[in-house]
C-alpha cells in the first residue's frame, strides 16, 4: 500500500486518503483514493503507481480508465487504488459510500507530504 501512496504523492496527487476496508468487503483490504487536477495528471499518477508497484514486484490484476484520465482504477488484489479527476471524485463520493471504513494514519514522511498537497502548500 505504501508503494502506491509514495508513487501517487511523487506525482503531486492531492487529497490522498487510505481507507481500511478489510472488515467491510472482500474486494480489498485497502482503498487508496487520490485526485489529480487534470486528466493528464490523473494519467501520470496512475502510470507512476503502476511503475512504482512493479518495481516492488507487484503486478496489477487490472487497470481501468487510465486512458481517459477521469477515474483510473488500479487493482492490486488487497489494495485498490482510485485516481480521480477532481469533479469525478466529487460526483462519486467514495469516501461517503465507505464512511464506515476507518482512515489509515500514514507514517512519515507520507503523512506530512499528503497534508501539504491537500492544503496546496507544496
Amino acid at each position: 500500500m505504501l508503494a502506491c501512496v509514495a508513487a501517487a504523492l511523487d506525482r503531486k496527487a492531492y487529497d490522498l486518503v487510505v481507507l481500511d476496508t478489510s472488515e467491510l468487503t472482500s474486494v480489498a483490504d485497502y482503498f487508496v483514493i487520490c485526485s489529480g487536477r487534470s486528466d493528464t495528471q490523473v494519467q501520470a499518477i496512475a502510470d507512476a503507481i503502476d511503475q512504482g508497484c512493479r518495481e516492488h514486484g507487484m503486478r496489477p490484476l487490472a487497470i481501468e480508465g487510465r486512458e481517459q484520465g477521469r477515474w483510473a482504477l488500479l487493482d492490486y488484489d488487497d489494495v485498490v487504488v482510485h485516481v480521480f479527476y477532481t469533479p469525478v471524485r466529487e460526483f462519486y463520493e467514495l469516501e461517503r459510500l465507505w464512511v464506515r471504513a476507518p482512515r489509515v494514519a500514514l507514517p512519515e514522511p507520507y503523512h506530512s507530504q499528503a497534508q501539504r498537497q491537500k492544503t496546496g502548500t507544496d
